[in-house]
């Protein structure tokens, strides 16, 4: 099967290729750093560190989970590098802005396509100790590579969906061999660390969620209290993370809703590639909109009559969420999943979520019985649930503080994860 996967992999590469570029065109950074992607990486750098430590983050939410995770490496292993690769140009970016501090001790890069040579390429390049794979990246060429180069993998932060398990079954004994070649899983909840055992992983601890142990940037702080000031007095619905079919949604229930007076629908959707089509339905339904983008002009603030300001920017959730008043996080509306909705609890923002929630289910039915969050059945109840905490001040502050309280008691899974690495990496 592995080798019909391989086979596969190389007829199709073709047309991988040429979708990137086509990508390209509304994101320009995927025509940037190819070869990469194909396992070429010219003359090896000079490396003083005496460990590589191999962190791979699909894409922004994977490697904001990371944050924690590499800080914690790169303290404990002071004589390390991190190589940390990504598949979109946006988790590229969002790694840039959270660690180009460290400089040298940390590369980045995109990862090759899951082809043994492309793969072989990557591991004689950069000669990882240990390869740590952010929550739900099962590859099985990478996998068998690490093997054969007595690299061990770990799955850190692991979710699996029933969903996912049974995608992943399909494949048969290719996914089974893959999951058996992992070294140690780290699962977030025990119903993750089931399914994982279940698809073949032996070697299965849970430690929780690590997106718990992000710390709020100070200066993500400052931008979303500015932010605000540019905003003004007027009470703030922002809507997270949106996907594609949920903007349309949103924006009738908001056009429709009756919300105390003035509030500003913040619209933040979730691929940038979508900033100019979501725009187009927000004016399409005569509601006046602005860009976070035209407000980082000297002196710029929220016009009187804008009815939603569209979150156009990378890498500012944190300030998004210090802006706002109340959060719903998108991909609940539509069967696309949910996405993570710690952020809004850690700074203490009553957060509103859709019914589908399936790839974060666990974290959403703690938030939800912890008081600090509300589930919501539509557009419609999204809004009603939001003009009644808009118009109740103290209900509004009691269920931030339950859901700031919910994302403290979370926290330590960093240092769980962690203390199961030393074996392997020393």
């Amino acid at each position: 099967m592995l080798r019909f996967y391989s086979l596969m992999w190389w007829l199709a590469l073709p047309l991988v290729l040429a979708r990137l570029w086509l990508r390209g065109r509304q994101e320009p950074g995927y025509r940037r750093h190819w070869s990469e992607r194909l396992g070429l990486y010219g003359r090896r750098a000079a490396n003083d560190e005496p460990m590589t430590i191999w962190v791979h983050a699909v894409s922004v939410g994977e490697t904001r989970a990371a944050e924690p995770l590499v800080e914690a490496l790169l303290k404990q292993y002071p004589r390390s590098r991190i190589v940390l690769t990504h598949m979109t140009p946006t988790g590229r970016a969002t790694g840039k802005a959270l660690f180009s501090k460290h400089g040298a001790r940390l590369v980045q890069s995109y990862l090759p396509y899951d082809i043994a040579l492309l793969v072989r390429r990557f591991i004689r390049h950069f000669e990882p100790r240990i390869c740590i794979l952010m929550e739900t990246e099962v590859w099985p060429n990478l996998i068998a590579q690490c093997g054969r180069s007595e690299v061990p993998v770990v799955l850190a932060n692991a979710r699996l969906s029933e969903r996912s398990l049974r995608k992943a079954r399909r494949f048969g004994q290719m996914m089974r061999d893959a999951a058996q070649g992992i070294s140690l899983v780290a699962a977030q909840t025990e119903a993750d660390a089931e399914r994982v055992r279940a698809l073949g992983a032996a070697n299965v601890a849970v430690t929780g969620s690590i997106k718990f142990d992000v710390v709020v940037p100070t200066v993500a702080l400052a931008t979303g209290a500015q932010l605000r000031s540019q905003i003004g007095a007027r009470p703030v619905l922002l809507c997270a993370s949106t996907r594609e079919g949920e903007e349309e949604l949103i924006l009738d229930a908001y056009r429709q809703a009756a919300l105390p007076a003035g509030t500003l629908l913040l619209l933040v959707p979730r691929h940038p590639q979508r900033f100019d089509a979501v725009e187009a339905m927000a004016v399409a339904r005569g509601l006046a909109v602005q860009r976070r983008s035209a407000l980082n002009q000297a002196g710029a603030s929220v016009a009187g009559e804008t009815r939603v300001l569209l979150g156009d920017s990378m890498g500012e959730m944190f300030a998004y969420y210090a802006a706002c008043d109340c959060a719903f996080i998108g991909g609940s509306l539509l069967p696309l999943g949910g996405q993570n909705l710690i952020e809004a609890a850690a700074l203490g923002k009553p957060v509103l979520i859709g019914e589908h929630t399936f790839n974060f289910a666990q974290v959403t039915e703690d938030a939800l019985a912890a008081g600090g969050a509300e589930r919501v059945a539509n557009a419609g109840a999204l809004m009603s649930a939001a003009a009644r905490l808009l118009d109740d001040a103290d209900g509004r502050a009691a269920m931030g503080q339950r859901a700031q309280g919910f994302a403290n008691q979370h926290r330590g899974a960093t240092a769980r994860t962690l203390a199961l690495l030393p074996p392997l990496a020393d």
